[in-house]
């Protein structure tokens, strides 16, 4: 078996019934053959597995979606060896919540319109990481401190499949860690409330209990994320081709390029086009799909 291709769509709308599957086999380039077919959740993901030559991975996952001609299905072609992952390394912004903590900050400043504006920018690589964090983390200055924990609590929420992503690995054997551009006020509590073994971020400085509008040094960008990956890699003996890496913007598109499998998880443009595997319908449960682990196996209340 040379081949798995794995179909995944959004529980709410379980839209992947024998016709689906049928045609995307029917679709597979010439010299494949459709070996067998496991169900990994009725309705909602699948494995289709191929014998023969499938030529570049990416371009075949690319094939697959053009079939499904707009249908909200994900769907991701690899090699089946070394599908399971032992190593999860996460963005958190926009990938394991729903927010951007920098730009619910910036709503007690009264600046969230520029301030996202920023982000939104940086996020598509359109600016300089650093150049960009510093700027928006400017127009902080001045905040009390105790807005951070009003906006963790009223504002930043997991995104759906979080936790369960990150105990399902984590009961597997496996380890988790958050990276982040961000700041660690957010990091330390979102890696506690998902499960995260790990985690890392830029630390925003504090002087009389007010925000002073400056981040620590060195700030972690892009390089930070692929380093972090690297160095979990190395401290635990992990395969590389045993990791896996999931983010939306340009400062992830390092750590998701070392990984065994980058995920650009409902991401920008650039990202989603460079990554290996996309994902565009599904929440973060994906990612176990990914690993061919059907959803009975699944942990939403692993307590370790």
């Amino acid at each position: 078996m040379d081949t798995v291709v794995t179909l995944i769509c959004n529980r709410a709308n379980p839209v992947i019934d024998d016709a689906l599957k049928a045609h995307v086999v029917k679709a597979a380039p010439e010299g494949m053959t459709h070996l067998r077919t496991t169900d990994l959740a009725p309705g909602e993901a699948c494995d289709l597995y191929f014998s023969g030559r499938a030529g570049d991975l990416k371009d075949l996952s690319a094939t697959i979606r053009t079939a499904l001609a707009g249908a909200p299905v994900d769907a991701v072609a690899q090699a089946p060896a070394s599908r399971r992952k032992r190593l999860l390394v996460a963005d958190m912004d926009s990938t394991i919540i729903g927010q951007e903590c920098i730009d619910e900050l910036a709503e007690y400043a009264g600046k969230r319109a520029e301030i996202s504006a920023i982000t939104e920018r940086a996020m598509r690589g359109e600016l300089d990481f650093e150049a960009a964090l510093k700027e928006r983390v400017a127009m902080l200055k001045g905040l009390p401190e105790t807005v951070l924990e009003e906006t963790f609590r009223n504002r930043i929420t997991l995104t759906p499949g979080a936790r369960t992503l990150v105990r399902t690995m984590k009961k597997r054997g496996g380890y988790a860690a958050l990276v982040s551009g961000g700041f660690t006020f957010f990091t330390s509590r979102v890696a506690e409330a998902a499960g995260f073994d790990f985690n890392d971020a830029n630390t925003l400085i504090v002087r009389n209990g007010r925000l002073t509008g400056e981040v620590a040094e060195p700030i972690r960008g892009r390089a930070a994320k692929e380093a972090a990956l690297l160095r979990i890699v190395a401290e635990r003996a992990i395969p590389p081709e045993e990791t896996m890496a999931v983010g939306d913007g340009a400062n992830d598109l390092s750590m998701l390029a070392r990984a065994g499998l980058g995920v650009a998880y409902h991401a920008k443009p650039a990202v989603a086009e460079a990554a290996a595997a996309r994902i565009d319908y599904c929440d973060l449960t994906a990612l176990l799909y990914l690993q061919g682990i059907p959803h009975t196996d699944f942990s939403s209340d692993f307590s370790g």
